[in-house]
């Protein structure tokens, strides 16, 4: 990370973030098993969850694009799609309280990963690092990573390094067998010398952090 913000091409990810009204995510994630079909039809959808713990009534979906004329050729083609505008678009915004979008690049020390298989949990971590970069916090930050990495406890799916929206912005996406697996790894891990010692050094460069627990609706590819 120290070495950049991006990996070494013009791929990045539109990390899509909606709050959803109190009474109507049943609704929404229906109409999304049901319609989201027409949306993947013109571009890579990473993931898509809805949050259980840390935030309620939120969705999160991540998409992958080649570079930015990719998003606006996409951007286009959605708009002129029918079935899309018409069957999804036009039901669901009316169910949405706010919509809120980055743009960011995956570290250069990471690959997207999977889980090892099906049917857990996954936890997005929001780091918001103190201005100065990657020059200023990043090996602190990959040596924290790896710590836990480390531990075993856990499986790294991505570390995303924000380019729009609120700058020297990290999200690491990690993925766990359940919430009282994730529990008992932690707990392991605040007893580890060597995660301990990452952390106190991390965290000089740290400004807020937050969680929270997603699970996988039904369309998503990361399940």
């Amino acid at each position: 990370l120290a070495t950049g913000p991006r990996q070494d091409n013009s791929i990045f990810y539109e990390i899509r973030t909606y709050d959803i009204k109190p009474s109507k995510m049943k609704e929404f994630l229906e109409m999304v098993n049901k319609y989201f079909h027409f949306r993947t039809a013109h571009s890579e959808l990473v993931g898509f969850w809805y949050s259980e713990l840390g935030a309620v009534n939120k969705v999160v979906h991540i998409w992958k694009y080649d570079n930015f004329a990719h998003r606006t050729a996409v951007r286009q083609a959605l708009a002129n799609d029918k079935d899309w505008q018409g069957k999804f678009i036009s039901v669901a915004l009316p169910l949405m309280e706010k919509q809120h979008n980055e743009v960011a690049y995956l570290v250069p020390w990471c690959q997207l990963g999977k889980p090892p298989k099906e049917g857990g949990v996954y936890e997005w971590v929001t780091f918001q690092m103190k201005p100065g970069g990657p020059a200023l916090w990043g090996e602190a930050f990959r040596t924290a990573i790896n710590a836990h990495i480390n531990t075993g406890y856990t499986k790294l799916i991505g570390v995303f390094h924000t380019e729009y929206g609120l700058l020297n912005r990290v999200h690491v996406l990690w993925w766990n067998e359940s919430p009282d697996h994730r529990a008992a790894g932690r707990h392991r891990a605040h007893e580890d010398a060597r995660v301990v010692a990452a952390v106190r050094d991390s965290v000089r460069f740290l400004e807020s952090q937050q969680n929270a627990l997603l699970i996988p609706v039904q369309c998503s590819p990361l399940k």
